[in-house]
């Protein structure tokens, strides 16, 4: 199991676009994969849950990864979220 700590930058936090972006990302992956925010935590492949997780601009989150391809899932969502949301994996593009 990792984890990585990230601050999220984009105006609209993990709402709309965003979650959906991160959600589909996460879904590439095998690896159990959760968000944690201030003690409450989400299934980073539930979009509802990862809305109801509430993120705003300027809050951090971290994000567990755990499996056989947990360092490339958590990469690949560190670049999402650094990039802010400009990154998107080429199997997650429409």
């Amino acid at each position: 199991m990792q984890s990585i700590t990230l601050s999220v930058l984009t105006k609209t936090g993990l709402h709309s676009r965003p979650a959906d972006l991160f959600v589909r990302t996460a879904k590439l992956y095998r690896s159990t994969i959760i968000v944690r925010k201030n003690g409450a935590c989400a299934d980073a492949k539930n979009i509802i849950k990862m809305i109801l997780l509430n993120v705003c601009q300027g809050q951090e989150i971290e994000i567990e990864a755990d499996g056989p391809d947990e360092k490339d899932a958590l990469a690949d969502l560190q670049r999402l979220v650094e990039s802010d949301f400009t990154a998107i994996n080429d199997q997650v593009r429409p």
